[in-house]
């Protein structure tokens, strides 16, 4: 079987009926094997602030105490899982919603932050591949939420460790981060192509910038999990197959 393209979609559009849609289409436009990992942050910081909960982060990471956690699993396992799932399918695309509970698809265990109690914020520590490619061998395309399954509980893992850790396990052959940017800008053109030492470089110059550094940051970090490549486009560019590709 064809190695698989692993794609992470951000929570910012998941409620964007057009913007699924679209993706829907491209996904369905693909001639290799896809495994959809998404996000849904938006939609959780909304309903913690609806039910009386401030959403709290440290590093970026949102810390999940044991009431948030009921919360991002509705979310992210219900609400968000559905919808895009309903959206390939209608579209096309012969999708399955399963999040990393399912058939102990992703292990997790506790973030450890040194002077700081993460929750159930939880980090990859195993995914089970052969789940995937099971059903990746029956021309099915997994749709995947970033709760992860833990010894006595589930954990909320960031959805784009997720998608590095399943990309490293299955040796996919490219990641790509779904951003709204074309992907990594330098005198208003996009950066077909980065190693890891030119990022760097481009982060102490100042050429990569503000919210661009978290993203370039995600893709070298896939890239550590065994990632052959990263890609970080937008919506236009995962059509085309452009943006910028990080190579190790």
């Amino acid at each position: 079987m064809t190695a698989p393209i692993v794609i992470k979609i951000s929570g910012h559009e998941l409620d964007d009926a057009d913007y699924l849609a679209q993706f829907a289409v491209a996904i369905k436009s693909f001639d290799v094997p896809v495994i959809v990992v998404h996000g849904g942050g938006k939609e959780i910081s909304a309903l913690q602030t609806q039910m009386g909960i401030d959403p709290k982060y440290v590093d970026g990471i949102r810390i999940t105490d044991a009431a948030s956690l009921q919360l991002v699993e509705m979310v992210l396992c219900g609400t968000v899982n559905k919808r895009l799932t309903r959206t390939l399918v209608n579209n096309g695309v012969d999708a399955v919603g399963m999040s990393g509970v399912d058939r102990g698809l992703v292990r997790a265990g506790k973030m450890q932050m040194p002077g700081q109690d993460m929750g159930f914020t939880g980090v990859v520590e195993s995914v089970r591949g052969e789940v995937l490619l099971e059903l990746l061998a029956q021309q099915v395309t997994p749709v995947i939420a970033p709760i992860c399954i833990g010894e006595h509980h589930n954990y909320n893992v960031n959805a784009d460790h997720v998608a590095g850790a399943i990309g490293g396990a299955l040796d996919a052959e490219r990641l790509v981060f779904l951003s709204n940017v074309p992907g990594v800008l330098h005198n208003g053109e996009v950066v077909s192509q980065l190693t890891p030492t030119q990022t760097e470089a481009m982060i102490e110059s100042g050429v990569i910038f503000g919210g661009m550094i978290p993203k370039v940051r995600t893709a070298l970090h896939a890239l550590n999990d065994g990632v052959k490549q990263a890609v970080i486009t937008n919506l236009d560019g995962l059509v085309t197959r452009g943006g910028t590709v990080f190579t190790p």
